[in-house]
């Protein structure tokens, strides 16, 4: 997904660095040397001196002969979300949008396979425990991801490519039914998701599209499947989402 890399303005070193404070995740918290090389495809010396830049830097620690990431890599997230307009313009839309809908609501951008969070308002519900604000969840998976690809150029690729993970018994596992699905939500403008992430929760998703008519972002309202059926939903919520999705869209410069 990744841009052309021009020599005159790729920083091969800038990328290096960048590969093996990425390399950290759910899997892989506390890495040595040799697992920090092999995860990034570095010398065991060039994993060494970027590791050790991250320590110097304040985003990483040693411990004898493991190193993990360190609270202060938070600032790089939240650099972007004080850069972005979409956080920052959407936060008023969905504080209104949950006080009328009693429905906490998010907003989300497509970030390579996933739908990374951008903004968030909870309602005083229950609401699935792992949405928050710079989560990340797969796309193909998600009513938010499908809001995107629908008519993102990037969509047929992703759709094509993208692992296809069971996380519930309604998980589209297959690529020809997630191409008709996605093909679905570009003709009605919208997407649902039915326990198909999370066992207990539906969400209704609409795409954010700025001035110009491009899809930045998706909106959108997730609840309990006991307090609403899918039918209820776009009933009730549909409207009044896609009225906050253009209010939001409108705003976006």
């Amino acid at each position: 997904m990744a841009g052309s890399r021009s020599p005159e303005v790729f920083v091969e070193s800038f990328a290096k660095g960048l590969s093996v404070l990425l390399s950290f995740d759910e899997g892989h918290r506390s890495m040595t040397l040799s697992e920090a090389a092999e995860r990034t495809g570095l010398t065991r010396a060039a994993a060494r001196r970027f590791l050790l830049t991250l320590v110097e830097l304040g985003y990483a620690e040693q411990e004898r002969t493991h190193f993990r990431l360190t609270p202060r890599v938070l600032l790089l997230g939240q650099a972007f979300l004080r850069s972005s307009s979409i956080a920052d313009l959407s936060r008023p839309i969905l504080e209104r949008l949950t006080t009328e809908l009693e429905e906490s609501v998010s907003v989300a951008v497509l970030d390579e396979l996933d739908v990374l969070f951008i903004a968030l308002n909870q309602s005083r519900r229950l609401m699935s425990p792992v949405v928050s604000i710079g989560a990340r969840l797969p796309a193909v998976a998600t009513s938010l991801g499908r809001a995107i690809l629908a008519f993102d150029p990037r969509g047929p690729d992703i759709v094509a490519k993208a692992p296809l993970v069971r996380f519930t018994a309604r998980t589209i596992t297959s690529r020809t039914k997630l191409r008709a699905a996605v093909a679905t939500v570009r003709e009605e403008g919208f997407a649902v998701g039915d326990e198909e992430y999370e066992e207990g929760f539906r969400s209704l998703s609409v795409p954010v599209r700025d001035r110009t008519g491009r899809v930045v972002a998706a909106m959108n309202v997730s609840g309990s499947v006991h307090r609403s059926s899918v039918a209820e939903m776009k009933r009730r919520f549909l409207p009044p989402l896609r009225d906050a999705a253009r209010e939001l869209g409108e705003l976006i410069g």
